[in-house]
């Protein structure tokens, strides 16, 4: 996907919730202001689809629920779409209305030209602070690359790295685990 500023000033969360909720597409928030989520490409969908299906077909854990890019997920200072969140056991949500989910334990994102600098930097530290988040999993949607992060302690994360499509991901706090090649299935790298 790609995020765009919306050139405005900053937005209180009530604001923000108001404006999104009304919107025809969906926006990040972050320290008051707004980012447009517009233009995801082929690739990106059909690996968000995949992974999707896999993840709920792989999950052995039943208490656990796949949320798929539309749950809006809270982050210290703001509000986020990741690509895929995970979330088990009491599903815990920041109010009543059951739209911004507060506990998840496995999020990804699947990377684009214009979000990987800060689906890598900004937004995983945002991410870190999340005290329920184990795995953090980044995907390539432009060639066969997994980037899984794996929190330790509660400041030491370790990193897994794939590249082959014959390697299966193991992403231990769902016990799930994930063939690169199903997650890449239909997938067209451009050479």
């Amino acid at each position: 996907m790609n995020v765009q500023v919306q050139p405005q000033s900053k937005m209180t969360p009530d604001e923000y919730f108001e404006f999104d909720n009304k919107s025809d597409i969906r926006h990040e928030f972050f320290d008051g202001e707004l980012f447009a989520m517009t233009g995801a490409t082929k690739n990106h969908n059909l690996i968000n689809t995949s992974l999707t299906v896999n993840l709920v077909n792989g999950i052995t854990n039943s208490t656990c629920r796949v949320f798929s890019n539309d749950m809006r997920v809270k982050i210290e200072n703001g509000y986020v779409y990741p690509d895929l969140a995970v979330a088990c056991s009491d599903l815990e949500f920041e109010s009543n209305d059951l739209d911004t989910l507060t506990n998840p334990i496995v999020i990804v994102e699947i990377l684009s030209n214009s979000t990987e600098a800060f689906d890598r930097g900004d937004k995983f530290s945002y991410y870190r602070m999340i005290p329920t988040l184990k795995e953090y999993i980044l995907v390539s949607q432009n060639k066969c690359r997994v980037e899984q992060f794996i929190r330790k302690e509660k400041k030491m994360w370790s990193m897994l790295y794939y590249e082959d499509m014959a390697q299966i991901m193991k992403i231990e706090s769902v016990n799930c685990e994930l063939l690169l090649s199903d997650i890449y299935k239909w997938v067209e790298f451009n050479k």
